[in-house]
């Protein structure tokens, strides 16, 4: 069973001599506060200007496995890492802690620990606040204006180039070499450091020179270079180097058959449209779990729960108890609008792991539609209050109060749920003028005015700082 992907190596450290600079506390043009208001600030402009994936199981795979990494670090907790639907492989990382992988990235790993050698690098990057150390590379200007460049450039990485060079036009747009891209220098220590971090976890080293050589190869045979390339320069003394830091560390035992990797890489190569049925197909005739219950999540994006349920049937006799099983036959269960039979699927799962986001959620999302509202409300808010940047639990409250019998608050807690929906999806704007609205509708409510109040100046303040 997969609740969260974990590494489970053979190694042995105590040979690993490990040396991670000591950047100082007065270091950078920022302080750690400001950086994360930023991070903020570009995890909302990300979520507006990019197809951010939204899929709590996939995203809490991942984060199982950064989260490990980042265990190695100083770092306090992230403010997020978020999937993009791009299938070019990518990966980015903003001060204050914000991370980002392509699906094309998950897409193209051949195992868990080339994914993770990504992650150690960006993470790295961060640790050593590369961005805030440029000095030079600012002129003045700031991470904020680094902020705008990074997400133009990231969305002219789009099909739609000229919303990107729109982002990018004016004075910004003549230090965008400078600022989007690090150093030679920064990007080998990100590589050295990022490679301590991922064999302290418990990750083969050798995987980031593996999936450097990999990219090389594809590179090689392209008329353009992928967007990492621009960002992460990628040269032959990078990739010797690598291949040399990973042969004076102690060997890690590889895993031969990853096949809670296969299930992450082949579920996003569903949801990010980048496989056919007639693979899925093969891969369920061969017998192989990944496929087959990729093979469901296939035929349930087409509607087509009849197909869906016989390749569940297929997966559920290797694995009766993954989560992914549970969430598939309950969407398989709401698409055909047996709506007791949904709630009896996820209920028992939802309540054994409590801590399983995406199984909550889907708990949460039967409970609304069987009119049980409160109790949906109390299951999203746990999970709430570790996260307040969560868009699909904001959603969930949003859905579940519009489910509650009229009653003199409810438009208003109707609103500020959608204002935080918009507001972490980007469009602070919209979500002042939801707030605005609650506060003239709460106006009677003496203690939800005072919540109103303290967040609308809280996201006023925080819409001051443009990108």
């Amino acid at each position: 069973m997969v609740t969260g992907y974990s590494s489970s190596h053979d190694f042995n450290q105590a040979t690993a001599h490990f040396s991670v600079p000591d950047i100082g506390t007065g270091v950078g043009l920022l302080d750690q506060q400001k950086e994360r208001m930023i991070g903020e600030k570009v995890y909302r402009e990300v979520h507006k200007q990019m197809p951010v994936m939204q899929n709590p199981w996939l995203e809490d795979q991942l984060l199982s496995v950064f989260s490990h990494i980042l265990s190695q670090t100083q770092l306090q907790q992230p403010i997020g890492l978020l999937v993009i639907n791009d299938p070019q492989i990518n990966a980015f990382a903003v001060p204050g802690g914000l991370f980002a992988l392509n699906a094309g990235l998950i897409n193209s790993a051949r195992n868990m620990d080339e994914v993770a050698g990504v992650m150690a690098h960006e993470i790295a990057h961060v640790t050593q606040r590369h961005y805030s150390r440029s000095q030079d590379a600012f002129k003045g200007q700031g991470l904020l204006a680094l902020a705008g460049i990074l997400v133009g450039a990231l969305v002219a990485s789009q099909a739609d180039g000229d919303a990107g060079a729109a982002v990018m036009m004016g004075s910004q747009a003549a230090l965008m070499d400078k600022q989007l891209t690090y150093s030679r220098n920064q990007e080998r220590e990100a590589d050295r450091i990022g490679m301590q971090y991922m064999y302290r976890s418990g990750y083969n080293p050798h995987s980031m020179a593996d999936f450097f050589e990999v990219m090389h190869r594809s590179t090689s045979r392209l008329s353009f270079l992928p967007d990492f390339w621009f960002t992460h320069p990628l040269t032959t003394e990078r990739m010797s180097e690598a291949r040399l830091r990973a042969n004076q560390l102690p060997a890690v035992k590889p895993k031969l058959n990853d096949q809670d990797f296969e299930i992450i890489k082949w579920y996003s190569r569903v949801l990010s449209r980048q496989t056919s049925e007639e693979q899925l197909s093969l891969m369920n005739r061969q017998n192989n779990f990944a496929g087959q219950l990729a093979l469901a999540a296939y035929q349930i994006q087409q509607s087509d729960f009849q197909a869906a349920q016989a390749a569940l049937d297929q997966a559920k006799k290797h694995n009766q108890m993954h989560p992914l099983l549970v969430l598939f036959q309950t969407d398989i269960y709401l698409g055909q609008n047996q709506l007791n039979a949904a709630l009896k699927s996820v209920a028992s799962a939802a309540r054994i792991m409590p801590e399983n986001r995406a199984l909550n959620y889907k708990y949460a999302e039967v409970l609304i539609r069987a009119q049980q509202p409160d109790q949906a409300k109390q299951i999203v808010q746990k999970f709430l209050n570790a996260n307040s940047r969560d868009v699909s639990g904001w959603r969930l409250m949003q859905l579940a109060t519009n489910a509650e019998p009229a009653s003199a608050i409810k438009a208003a807690n109707v609103l500020r749920y959608r204002a935080e929906v918009e507001y972490w999806s980007g469009y602070e704007e919209t979500a002042i003028k939801s707030l605005l609205h609650a506060q003239r509708t709460a106006k009677n409510n003496q203690s939800l005015s005072a919540t109103i109040n303290q967040r609308l100046k809280q996201m006023q303040q925080a819409r001051q700082y443009k990108i």
